[in-house]
């Protein structure tokens, strides 16, 4: 049997349940106050942590499939984008910065979509990892807003989604040359 052609395996399956944990982030965002804006961080940031678990049991026990290589990115920007856009109206996070982190990811997903139809295979960069390792960080803390062990969540959420930001651009250029580059030649 080609393993590329299996669906459920149990890094899918993993990937799965980080997708799961979305409807969490609405009930528990719905009364934001310092005890459940606590618990949904440490939901969002065990969801994320799949991601790496998903990632190294595929590659370790040769269980990479297509649907896997499809299913982890989305499940990444499901939960990183669906807990920026419910912050909103609670005032963590400005909608700017939201608008056009989506925006980024739609062009991305364009572009590899694009690539892919083409015969071509463009992978998340280094570059792509660190903007969602930096907004997962930020994610988490304006998550938890509250001051935490003396340290203002907030603020440290607002300083790293700005870093977070400025890798988003910056990675986003980087999908668009590597595209221009492969389908140019």
């Amino acid at each position: 049997m080609n393993a590329k052609r299996v669906i459920f395996n149990l890094p899918n399956t993993i990937t799965l349940i980080r997708i799961a944990a979305v409807p969490f982030l609405f009930i528990l965002l719905a009364s934001p106050g310092e005890f459940w804006s606590l618990v949904l961080a440490i939901i969002f940031v065990a969801a994320s942590i799949t991601d790496l678990v998903d990632g190294y049991i595929a590659r370790k026990y040769q269980l990479v499939t297509t649907m896997g290589k499809f299913l982890d990115p989305i499940a990444d920007k499901l939960i990183v984008n669906t807990a920026m856009i419910l912050m909103i109206p609670l005032g963590r996070i400005p909608a700017w910065i939201v608008a056009i982190t989506i925006m980024r990811d739609l062009v991305v997903d364009g572009v590899r979509s694009i690539s892919s139809s083409e015969g071509l295979f463009i992978q998340a960069s280094r570059l792509g990892k660190k903007k969602t390792l930096a907004q997962i960080i930020a994610v988490t803390a304006l998550l938890i807003h509250y001051p935490i062990f003396g340290v203002d969540a907030h603020l440290v959420g607002t300083i790293i989604l700005y870093i977070a930001f400025v890798l988003t651009i910056y990675s986003g250029a980087n999908y668009f040359i590597k595209f221009y580059r492969r389908v140019g030649k």
